[in-house]
């Protein structure tokens, strides 16, 4: 016998959806900026974006190509000039040599990641993701119906973090298909060690695995001129999809823009899985990503420069706090903390936003290993930093 209908009254709709679809997690990060996104007041320091906007001479060049009519569709992998450009900015500042066939535009880092795991994961495939994470890595992979694998970084007394390799290669199974690499990190701020990239390289040829790098904070580091690059210790041949965006970099975070880098050879792929993703992004915005490669890297020195500035204030400011524990990232720029003992993130966030006006994101938003921290970012001026530290300790200082 049929089974009869639901009456529409009685009916979760959301029970109708893919299980994959209805399994997707609410984000702590946009709980609590829920809270406080409209309000003037707050201090907002929860969300991956810096404080300034995007500079005149890119919007100017978007305003330039609308302009002269750059308003239809382009090709799914983006401008030829676009993708020479990239060729250009990757020659620059890691000495490498990456053709315009390897790249394909994306609309922003998100959807780098969504397609790169849409290229790789079947479903139940595995995929190792150091943590705590971004939480939108484990999600993307969760759509496509891979299986995300947490392995935790290692943090010693001074609360600097750390992955030894053989944590790595313990958590690998038969169903493991991609190791994720995000180097500058978000959330902590790690940089993988170029020799232990070497060794992960060597590691992913024997297995037979994927490396999937999230690059995107490289010239954010504070202890060296740039952070180190997949693409120069591996050929063209091997496993490597390197995801990356405009939006730090330039302060293009609503642009939309973002960028993969693929084997020889999967041009094709990359181009239908942009086709069927996006079509293309706005043509006058790569004319205007050609012109923040080209002319960008003085506005990239002044972010990474007041980045420094907001960090050293913020570190010097919440250290002295009683029973902190905060080690200065070696990049990225976010400050995972440990600010109080014995309160768990998500209500400590929430209570930080509500009695000091402060918005942070909640470790726990990174996944169950980064309970006990919060993280700041501090893409923000100077003057910002302060008054974070102000009402923060102002709370908290006893």
């Amino acid at each position: 016998m049929d089974r009869p209908a639901l009456r529409p009254e009685a009916m979760d709709v959301s029970d109708l959806l893919s299980p994959r679809v209805r399994g997707i997690r609410t984000s702590q990060i946009g709980l609590v900026a829920d809270r406080g996104r409209d309000d003037p007041d707050v201090v907002k320091l929860w969300i991956g974006e810096g404080d300034l906007p995007t500079p005149p001479f890119i919007v100017e060049a978007a305003h330039r190509a609308m302009q002269a009519g750059h308003t239809r569709y382009a090709t799914s992998l983006g401008l030829p000039r676009l993708r020479e450009a990239l060729g250009e900015y990757h020659a620059r500042h890691w000495g490498v040599a990456i053709p315009p066939d390897r790249f394909a535009v994306t609309a922003g880092g998100m959807n780098a990641v969504m397609q790169a795991a849409q290229a790789l994961l079947e479903p139940g495939d595995e995929i190792i993701i150091p943590s705590p994470a971004w939480p939108n890595l484990g999600e993307a992979v969760r759509v496509t119906g891979g299986v995300p694998v947490s392995v935790p970084y290692r943090v010693d007394a001074e609360g600097r973090f750390s992955l030894p390799l053989s944590d790595i290669e313990a958590a690998l199974t038969p169903r493991t298909r991609v190791i994720m690499v995000n180097s500058p990190s978000n959330p902590t701020g790690w940089i993988m060690p170029a020799d232990e990239m070497v060794a992960l390289r060597d590691l992913a040829r024997e297995r037979g695995l994927w490396i999937l790098a999230d690059e995107v904070y490289a010239h954010f580091t504070y202890d060296r001129p740039i952070a180190p690059s997949f693409l120069q210790i591996c050929t063209e041949q091997d496993r490597l999809i390197v995801a990356n965006t405009f939006s730090k970099n330039w302060a293009m975070t609503g642009w939309r823009a973002g960028w993969l880098i693929f084997p020889k050879g999967l041009a094709e792929t990359f181009a239908k899985l942009g086709q069927y993703n996006t079509t293309s992004i706005p043509t006058f915005v790569q004319h205007a990503a050609v012109t923040a490669l080209d002319e960008g890297d003085g506005f990239i020195r002044t972010m990474v420069g007041r980045c420094a500035e907001a960090r050293a204030i913020l570190i010097d400011g919440l250290s002295r706090l009683p029973g902190a524990s905060i080690a200065p990232p070696e990049g990225a720029f976010y400050l995972m903390a440990r600010l109080v003992e014995d309160e768990p993130s998500l209500p400590f966030a929430l209570r930080l936003l509500e009695q000091a006006k402060v918005g942070v994101a909640p470790g726990t938003a990174f996944g169950p290993e980064g309970e006990g921290f919060v993280r700041l970012c501090y893409a923000i001026s100077p003057e910002l930093a302060q008054e974070a530290v102000r009402r923060i300790t102002g709370l908290l200082g006893r």
